[in-house]
């Protein structure tokens, strides 16, 4: 780990302390927008990790983004999910953007994010049905976007349609997040994540320049898988990571306190920790694979891509087993929003059922594992 950082990810462990934990259970509650711990992490240089550094960022790579991710995410899903989807859009616009924009994303002034789910695409992000259409000198887009994380908070959205006239299945675009004809189509609500703030996008002859194009005509799918779909899967294991450790260590240190008439420990019977060792091991077991999966990512291992598809599909299903565990274990106090748990356990089923899901990754992984074209 380098020096820089090694002293970034020493900030954000004291801004998850001392700003996310603290804001986790308002933003929660009150299904708002984590601002105050986005505030924080922007101006400490967070949402720059993976921007160059001759634009003013951090230049860490992936291995960074996750560890902050997973850091975070100990405290609040909702902060992490932020982040996820940041950095999915910031890979792009380092990739192929202006530089403009890439120096806004460096310095945290630019809050980034994916627009790709669609209500007649589905969980098959890498189709979409929304077009562009090349009219008077400008691109006009039109879609009915179902899901986007920061949706009335970030500054654009980097967003797939149709090719304009190229083969292919997609475009990408950076579209500004105040233009004309977008409408955010209401609060979220939802079980978990409540303050992911992700929202249907409606876009009605969407004006934007051919400029803002990001990549080649038809070459969206290209982007997507080889720019994208590494960056939001691993990201998603740290998130899941994140949950499965925040609850485990409240869990043990739930079961530590006395209970009952006997004054004893509930840590004291040896199927409570017999579940938390399950819990520990299945948490252990998610790191390990994220480790593995980027270990192969930088090293151009030839199962890297496996890799990638694994983690999520491993990290989402075993989420859900350990924060029933967590449940369990925790009994009816788990119930009350004071012990913390009951949030981890709403928050970590979203991992599962994120395009693309653990349904689909498994049918990629079987594919790749008989020999088959994955598409």
């Amino acid at each position: 780990m380098s020096p820089r950082s090694s002293d970034l990810l020493q900030t954000v462990d004291r801004i998850a302390s001392d700003v996310v934990a603290r804001h986790a259970v308002s933003v929660d509650i009150e299904a708002e927008f984590p601002a105050a711990s986005v505030g924080a992490l922007a101006q400490a240089g967070a949402l720059g990790a993976l921007s160059a550094e001759d634009v003013g960022g951090q230049g860490l790579g992936l291995r960074a983004a996750a560890q902050i991710v997973e850091r975070v995410g100990r405290e609040c899903g909702s902060t992490a999910m932020v982040l996820v989807m940041h950095f999915c859009g910031a890979a792009v616009i380092e990739k192929y953007g202006p530089e403009k924009i890439r120096r806004q994303v460096a310095t945290g002034e630019h809050l980034s994010t994916l627009a790709f789910s669609e209500t007649g695409s589905r969980s098959h992000f890498w189709v979409p049905v929304s077009t562009a259409a090349k009219e008077n000198g400008h691109i006009l887009l039109d879609a009915e976007k179902s899901w986007v994380t920061s949706a009335h908070k970030a500054a654009a959205y980097v967003w797939s349609s149709k090719p304009v006239a190229a083969e292919g299945l997609s475009t990408i675009w950076l579209v500004p997040s105040d233009r004309s004809g977008l409408t955010v189509e209401g609060e979220f609500n939802g079980l978990g994540l409540r303050g992911n703030d992700s929202s249907p996008v409606r876009a009605t002859h969407v004006e934007i320049p051919e400029s803002s194009r990001l990549g080649e005509d038809g070459k969206g799918f290209d982007i997507m898988m080889q720019d994208v779909l590494p960056v939001f899967q691993i990201l998603i294991t740290a998130c899941s990571a994140g949950l499965m450790e925040g609850a485990t260590q409240r869990t043990a240190s739930h079961t530590g306190g006395a209970y009952g008439y006997s004054g004893a420990k509930l840590a004291e019977l040896p199927t409570i920790r017999n579940y938390i060792a399950r819990m520990r091991t299945k948490t252990d077991m998610v790191h390990a694979l994220l480790q593995d999966t980027l270990h192969a990512i930088e090293n151009g291992r030839p199962d890297a891509m496996l890799r990638v598809l694994e983690s999520k599909a491993a990290a989402g299903e075993t989420s859900t087993e350990v924060l029933d565990l967590a449940m369990r274990v925790c009994g009816g106090q788990a119930f009350r929003k004071n012990v913390g748990v009951e949030r981890y356990f709403r928050d970590g089923r979203a991992a599962g059922v994120m395009a693309p899901t653990t349904d689909v990754l498994y049918d990629f992984i079987g594919k790749a594992a008989c020999g088959m074209e994955l598409f």
